[in-house]
Protein backbone atom coordinates (compact mmCIF):
# COMPACT_ATOMS: atom_id res chain seq x y z
CA UNK A 1 0.00 0.00 0.00
CA UNK A 2 1.33 3.04 -0.90
CA UNK A 3 1.07 6.89 0.38
CA UNK A 4 -0.10 10.00 -0.93
CA UNK A 5 0.47 13.48 0.76
CA UNK A 6 -2.53 15.79 0.88
CA UNK A 7 -2.11 19.38 0.81
CA UNK A 8 -6.01 20.27 0.35
CA UNK A 9 -6.80 23.76 -0.34
CA UNK A 10 -6.02 27.03 1.66
CA UNK A 11 -7.49 28.67 3.78
CA UNK A 12 -7.17 32.34 4.31
CA UNK A 13 -3.72 32.10 3.31
CA UNK A 14 -1.34 29.98 1.09
CA UNK A 15 0.21 27.31 3.74
CA UNK A 16 3.35 28.51 5.23
CA UNK A 17 5.66 25.28 4.89
CA UNK A 18 3.96 23.09 2.15
CA UNK A 19 6.95 23.26 -0.17
CA UNK A 20 9.00 21.73 2.65
CA UNK A 21 6.18 19.36 2.85
CA UNK A 22 6.26 18.08 -0.69
CA UNK A 23 9.67 17.79 -0.62
CA UNK A 24 10.14 15.79 2.66
CA UNK A 25 7.37 13.43 1.13
CA UNK A 26 9.35 12.80 -1.56
CA UNK A 27 12.54 12.23 0.05
CA UNK A 28 10.55 9.82 2.58
CA UNK A 29 9.19 7.80 0.04
CA UNK A 30 5.21 8.79 -0.64
CA UNK A 31 4.41 7.52 -3.95
CA UNK A 32 1.93 11.37 -4.60
CA UNK A 33 1.46 14.53 -3.36
CA UNK A 34 -2.17 15.69 -4.15
CA UNK A 35 -3.83 19.49 -3.80
CA UNK A 36 -7.22 20.49 -4.03
CA UNK A 37 -9.02 23.31 -4.73
CA UNK A 38 -13.12 24.67 -3.12
CA UNK A 39 -13.59 28.41 -3.78
CA UNK A 40 -10.60 30.20 -3.15
CA UNK A 41 -6.90 28.19 -4.60
CA UNK A 42 -6.89 26.31 -7.40
CA UNK A 43 -5.62 22.60 -7.74
CA UNK A 44 -3.02 22.84 -10.74
CA UNK A 45 -1.28 25.80 -9.64
CA UNK A 46 0.37 24.89 -6.24
CA UNK A 47 1.60 21.19 -7.68
CA UNK A 48 3.07 23.03 -10.56
CA UNK A 49 4.87 25.50 -7.96
CA UNK A 50 5.99 23.53 -5.34
CA UNK A 51 5.97 20.03 -7.47
CA UNK A 52 8.38 21.89 -9.71
CA UNK A 53 11.01 21.03 -6.65
CA UNK A 54 10.56 16.93 -7.05
CA UNK A 55 11.93 14.63 -9.72
CA UNK A 56 9.71 11.40 -8.50
CA UNK A 57 6.55 11.57 -6.43
CA UNK A 58 3.44 12.08 -8.89
CA UNK A 59 1.43 15.38 -8.76
CA UNK A 60 -2.17 14.64 -8.76
CA UNK A 61 -5.72 16.78 -7.94
CA UNK A 62 -7.60 15.38 -5.17
CA UNK A 63 -9.86 17.28 -6.69
CA UNK A 64 -10.64 19.33 -9.88
CA UNK A 65 -14.20 20.29 -9.52
CA UNK A 66 -15.48 19.94 -13.14
CA UNK A 67 -17.83 22.89 -13.34
CA UNK A 68 -14.93 25.10 -12.68
CA UNK A 69 -13.24 24.43 -16.75
CA UNK A 70 -14.55 23.31 -19.78
CA UNK A 71 -13.13 19.68 -20.63
CA UNK A 72 -10.87 21.12 -22.88
CA UNK A 73 -9.22 23.60 -20.62
CA UNK A 74 -8.97 20.82 -17.69
CA UNK A 75 -7.06 18.65 -20.57
CA UNK A 76 -4.72 21.50 -20.99
CA UNK A 77 -4.07 21.83 -17.72
CA UNK A 78 -3.64 17.83 -18.02
CA UNK A 79 -1.07 18.15 -19.86
CA UNK A 80 0.68 21.25 -19.66
CA UNK A 81 1.40 19.37 -16.01
CA UNK A 82 2.26 15.81 -17.75
CA UNK A 83 4.83 17.54 -19.74
CA UNK A 84 6.50 20.12 -16.94
CA UNK A 85 6.77 16.81 -14.43
CA UNK A 86 8.17 14.45 -17.25
CA UNK A 87 4.82 12.04 -16.78
CA UNK A 88 3.88 12.36 -13.22
CA UNK A 89 0.51 14.07 -13.45
CA UNK A 90 -2.45 12.14 -12.15
CA UNK A 91 -6.04 13.76 -12.99
CA UNK A 92 -8.42 13.80 -10.52
CA UNK A 93 -11.65 15.22 -11.19
CA UNK A 94 -15.13 15.61 -8.82
CA UNK A 95 -18.51 16.68 -9.66
CA UNK A 96 -18.55 18.96 -6.38
CA UNK A 97 -22.26 19.95 -4.93
CA UNK A 98 -24.92 22.00 -5.75
CA UNK A 99 -23.86 25.26 -3.65
CA UNK A 100 -20.86 25.68 -5.04
CA UNK A 101 -21.75 24.24 -8.81
CA UNK A 102 -24.62 26.96 -9.23
CA UNK A 103 -23.25 29.15 -6.71
CA UNK A 104 -19.78 29.86 -7.65
CA UNK A 105 -19.28 28.94 -11.05
CA UNK A 106 -22.93 29.45 -11.82
CA UNK A 107 -23.17 26.40 -13.94
CA UNK A 108 -25.77 23.32 -13.51
CA UNK A 109 -25.73 20.87 -11.49
CA UNK A 110 -28.42 18.17 -12.83
CA UNK A 111 -27.34 14.43 -13.91
CA UNK A 112 -23.72 14.60 -12.07
CA UNK A 113 -23.38 11.01 -13.39
CA UNK A 114 -24.03 11.93 -17.57
CA UNK A 115 -22.33 15.10 -17.11
CA UNK A 116 -18.76 12.83 -15.42
CA UNK A 117 -19.18 10.27 -18.23
CA UNK A 118 -19.20 13.24 -21.63
CA UNK A 119 -16.47 15.40 -19.10
CA UNK A 120 -14.12 12.19 -18.97
CA UNK A 121 -14.33 11.06 -22.54
CA UNK A 122 -14.00 14.34 -23.98
CA UNK A 123 -10.69 14.99 -21.60
CA UNK A 124 -9.43 11.42 -23.19
CA UNK A 125 -10.48 12.87 -26.82
CA UNK A 126 -7.86 15.79 -26.10
CA UNK A 127 -5.04 13.17 -24.56
CA UNK A 128 -5.87 11.00 -27.34
CA UNK A 129 -4.46 13.85 -30.22
CA UNK A 130 -6.17 11.34 -32.66
CA UNK A 131 -8.59 13.80 -34.70
CA UNK A 132 -10.38 17.07 -34.05
CA UNK A 133 -12.18 16.50 -30.96
CA UNK A 134 -16.18 17.01 -31.55
CA UNK A 135 -19.22 16.08 -28.75
CA UNK A 136 -22.61 15.81 -29.75
CA UNK A 137 -23.86 16.76 -26.36
CA UNK A 138 -25.83 17.40 -24.39
CA UNK A 139 -23.88 18.85 -21.51
CA UNK A 140 -20.52 19.62 -23.49
CA UNK A 141 -21.17 20.17 -27.25
CA UNK A 142 -18.36 20.84 -29.38
CA UNK A 143 -18.36 22.37 -31.80
CA UNK A 144 -20.81 25.16 -30.01
CA UNK A 145 -24.09 25.32 -31.44
CA UNK A 146 -26.56 26.66 -28.89
CA UNK A 147 -27.76 30.21 -28.02
CA UNK A 148 -25.85 32.77 -29.35
CA UNK A 149 -23.57 30.73 -31.59
CA UNK A 150 -22.02 32.31 -34.70
CA UNK A 151 -21.63 28.75 -36.53
CA UNK A 152 -18.08 29.20 -36.97
CA UNK A 153 -16.78 26.79 -34.45
CA UNK A 154 -13.92 24.40 -36.12
CA UNK A 155 -13.35 21.06 -34.29
CA UNK A 156 -9.48 20.82 -33.36
CA UNK A 157 -6.67 18.95 -31.68
CA UNK A 158 -4.65 20.27 -29.22
CA UNK A 159 -1.45 21.89 -31.05
CA UNK A 160 0.78 20.43 -28.04
CA UNK A 161 1.37 16.64 -28.62
CA UNK A 162 0.57 15.21 -24.98
CA UNK A 163 3.09 13.33 -23.57
CA UNK A 164 0.84 10.12 -22.23
CA UNK A 165 -2.44 9.70 -24.39
CA UNK A 166 -3.16 7.19 -20.92
CA UNK A 167 -2.11 10.03 -17.96
CA UNK A 168 -4.32 8.61 -15.53
CA UNK A 169 -7.60 9.85 -14.44
CA UNK A 170 -9.21 9.34 -10.88
CA UNK A 171 -12.76 9.97 -10.04
CA UNK A 172 -13.64 11.64 -6.25
CA UNK A 173 -17.18 9.19 -5.74
CA UNK A 174 -18.96 8.93 -2.88
CA UNK A 175 -22.33 7.12 -3.53
CA UNK A 176 -23.04 4.22 -5.47
CA UNK A 177 -23.78 5.06 -8.74
CA UNK A 178 -20.82 7.29 -8.62
CA UNK A 179 -18.45 4.44 -7.70
CA UNK A 180 -19.58 2.08 -9.77
CA UNK A 181 -19.55 4.75 -12.60
CA UNK A 182 -15.69 5.59 -11.67
CA UNK A 183 -15.22 1.77 -12.06
CA UNK A 184 -16.04 1.78 -15.18
CA UNK A 185 -14.68 4.52 -16.70
CA UNK A 186 -11.99 5.88 -14.86
CA UNK A 187 -8.53 4.38 -13.53
CA UNK A 188 -8.26 5.05 -9.69
CA UNK A 189 -11.23 6.30 -6.95
CA UNK A 190 -10.42 8.64 -4.76
CA UNK A 191 -12.51 7.77 -1.34
CA UNK A 192 -13.13 10.13 1.00
CA UNK A 193 -14.53 9.38 4.11
CA UNK A 194 -13.75 5.29 3.36
CA UNK A 195 -14.54 2.95 6.32
CA UNK A 196 -12.96 -0.36 6.19
CA UNK A 197 -16.06 -2.34 7.86
CA UNK A 198 -17.89 -1.41 4.76
CA UNK A 199 -15.56 -2.81 2.06
CA UNK A 200 -17.73 -5.61 1.12
CA UNK A 201 -20.33 -2.73 0.34
CA UNK A 202 -17.57 -0.53 -1.86
CA UNK A 203 -16.59 -4.06 -3.28
CA UNK A 204 -20.34 -4.47 -4.71
CA UNK A 205 -20.79 -0.88 -6.31
CA UNK A 206 -17.06 -1.67 -7.87
CA UNK A 207 -17.69 -4.61 -9.26
CA UNK A 208 -20.50 -3.27 -11.00
CA UNK A 209 -18.65 -0.96 -12.73
CA UNK A 210 -16.07 -3.49 -13.54
CA UNK A 211 -18.26 -5.55 -14.88
CA UNK A 212 -19.58 -3.49 -17.56
CA UNK A 213 -19.21 -3.44 -21.38
CA UNK A 214 -15.78 -1.60 -22.26
CA UNK A 215 -14.72 -0.85 -18.68
CA UNK A 216 -11.54 0.50 -18.82
CA UNK A 217 -9.32 -1.16 -15.92
CA UNK A 218 -9.91 -5.19 -13.97
CA UNK A 219 -9.68 -4.69 -10.12
CA UNK A 220 -6.09 -5.78 -10.20
CA UNK A 221 -5.48 -2.63 -11.79
CA UNK A 222 -7.31 0.11 -10.99
CA UNK A 223 -6.52 2.30 -7.91
CA UNK A 224 -8.65 3.28 -4.63
CA UNK A 225 -7.01 6.22 -2.81
CA UNK A 226 -8.63 6.54 0.47
CA UNK A 227 -8.31 10.05 2.14
CA UNK A 228 -7.52 9.54 5.68
CA UNK A 229 -6.39 11.11 8.71
CA UNK A 230 -3.64 9.28 10.09
CA UNK A 231 -2.43 10.79 13.66
CA UNK A 232 0.47 9.14 15.76
CA UNK A 233 -0.05 10.50 19.02
CA UNK A 234 0.17 9.71 22.79
CA UNK A 235 -2.68 12.03 23.02
CA UNK A 236 -5.72 10.50 20.98
CA UNK A 237 -8.65 11.76 23.20
CA UNK A 238 -7.21 15.59 22.20
CA UNK A 239 -7.20 14.47 18.42
CA UNK A 240 -10.51 13.01 18.73
CA UNK A 241 -11.72 16.39 20.18
CA UNK A 242 -10.41 18.39 17.56
CA UNK A 243 -11.68 16.54 14.62
CA UNK A 244 -14.72 16.68 16.17
CA UNK A 245 -15.39 20.44 14.77
CA UNK A 246 -14.01 19.07 11.81
CA UNK A 247 -16.72 16.58 11.26
CA UNK A 248 -19.37 19.11 11.99
CA UNK A 249 -18.49 20.95 10.02
CA UNK A 250 -18.87 18.62 6.98
CA UNK A 251 -21.63 17.15 8.11
CA UNK A 252 -23.66 20.13 8.55
CA UNK A 253 -22.01 22.89 6.61
CA UNK A 254 -20.47 21.42 3.34
CA UNK A 255 -23.55 21.22 1.12
CA UNK A 256 -27.27 21.94 1.27
CA UNK A 257 -29.03 21.06 4.29
CA UNK A 258 -31.33 18.61 1.47
CA UNK A 259 -28.50 17.29 -0.43
CA UNK A 260 -25.08 16.84 2.01
CA UNK A 261 -23.50 14.05 -0.10
CA UNK A 262 -20.77 13.94 2.98
CA UNK A 263 -23.78 13.52 5.11
CA UNK A 264 -25.26 10.32 3.07
CA UNK A 265 -21.84 8.81 3.16
CA UNK A 266 -22.25 8.75 6.92
CA UNK A 267 -26.15 7.96 6.69
CA UNK A 268 -25.15 4.66 4.64
CA UNK A 269 -22.58 4.11 7.70
CA UNK A 270 -25.51 3.62 10.19
CA UNK A 271 -24.87 7.63 11.46
CA UNK A 272 -28.40 8.61 10.27
CA UNK A 273 -29.78 10.05 14.04
CA UNK A 274 -26.14 11.46 14.78
CA UNK A 275 -25.90 13.25 11.06
CA UNK A 276 -29.61 14.73 11.22
CA UNK A 277 -29.19 16.29 14.73
CA UNK A 278 -25.35 17.07 13.55
CA UNK A 279 -26.58 18.76 10.95
CA UNK A 280 -29.68 20.43 12.49
CA UNK A 281 -27.50 22.20 15.14
CA UNK A 282 -24.90 23.03 12.91
CA UNK A 283 -27.52 24.75 10.68
CA UNK A 284 -29.24 26.79 13.73
CA UNK A 285 -25.51 28.13 14.36
CA UNK A 286 -24.86 26.18 18.13
CA UNK A 287 -21.65 24.82 16.34
CA UNK A 288 -20.18 23.78 19.41
CA UNK A 289 -23.49 21.16 20.72
CA UNK A 290 -23.35 20.21 16.89
CA UNK A 291 -19.50 19.01 17.33
CA UNK A 292 -20.06 17.62 21.16
CA UNK A 293 -22.54 15.28 19.36
CA UNK A 294 -20.29 13.45 17.30
CA UNK A 295 -19.12 10.20 18.63
CA UNK A 296 -15.60 8.83 18.51
CA UNK A 297 -16.71 5.48 16.58
CA UNK A 298 -17.68 8.09 13.99
CA UNK A 299 -14.64 9.62 13.65
CA UNK A 300 -12.30 6.18 14.21
CA UNK A 301 -14.54 4.83 11.21
CA UNK A 302 -12.64 6.64 8.67
CA UNK A 303 -9.12 7.85 10.62
CA UNK A 304 -6.24 6.58 12.66
CA UNK A 305 -4.93 7.81 15.99
CA UNK A 306 -3.05 6.57 18.33
CA UNK A 307 0.35 5.56 18.83
CA UNK A 308 2.82 3.76 16.26
CA UNK A 309 1.67 0.44 17.21
CA UNK A 310 -2.01 1.01 16.91
CA UNK A 311 -1.24 2.80 13.72
CA UNK A 312 0.35 0.14 12.28
CA UNK A 313 -2.19 -2.21 12.91
CA UNK A 314 -5.05 -0.48 11.67
CA UNK A 315 -3.44 0.44 8.18
CA UNK A 316 -2.92 -3.18 7.77
CA UNK A 317 -6.69 -3.32 8.01
CA UNK A 318 -7.37 -0.72 5.55
CA UNK A 319 -4.88 -2.28 2.84
CA UNK A 320 -6.67 -5.59 3.83
CA UNK A 321 -9.66 -3.71 2.45
CA UNK A 322 -8.47 -2.90 -0.63
CA UNK A 323 -6.80 0.76 -0.27
CA UNK A 324 -4.17 0.57 -2.36
CA UNK A 325 -2.86 4.29 -1.33
CA UNK A 326 -3.60 5.81 2.03
CA UNK A 327 -4.05 9.67 1.01
CA UNK A 328 -2.79 11.46 4.50
CA UNK A 329 -2.41 14.84 5.35
CA UNK A 330 0.24 16.33 7.79
CA UNK A 331 0.25 19.76 9.14
CA UNK A 332 4.32 20.58 9.36
CA UNK A 333 7.21 18.43 8.69
CA UNK A 334 7.80 17.00 12.10
CA UNK A 335 4.28 15.31 11.53
CA UNK A 336 5.16 13.86 8.28
CA UNK A 337 8.30 12.31 9.73
CA UNK A 338 6.39 10.47 12.28
CA UNK A 339 4.43 8.79 9.70
CA UNK A 340 7.59 8.35 6.97
CA UNK A 341 8.31 4.88 8.52
CA UNK A 342 5.19 3.61 7.97
CA UNK A 343 5.88 3.91 4.25
CA UNK A 344 8.07 1.21 4.52
CA UNK A 345 5.60 -1.33 6.05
Amino acid sequence: MKFGLQLGYWMAQPPPHAGELVVAAENAGFDAVFAAESWGSDAFDPLAWWGSSTHRVRLGTSVVQMSARTPAATAMHALTLDHLSGGRMILGLGVSGPQVVEGWYGQPFAKPLARTREYVDIVRKVLARQAPVTNEGPHYRLPYTGPGALGLGKPLKPIVHPLRADLPIWLGAEGPKNVALTAEIADGWLAIYYAPRLAGMYNDWLDEGFARSGARRRREDFEIAASCQVVITDDASGELERMRWIMALYLGGMGAPELNFHAQVYRRMGYEREVDEIGRLFQAGEKERAAALVPDEMILDTAIIGDEAHVRDRLKVWEAAGVTMMLVSAPDVEQLHRLAPLVDM
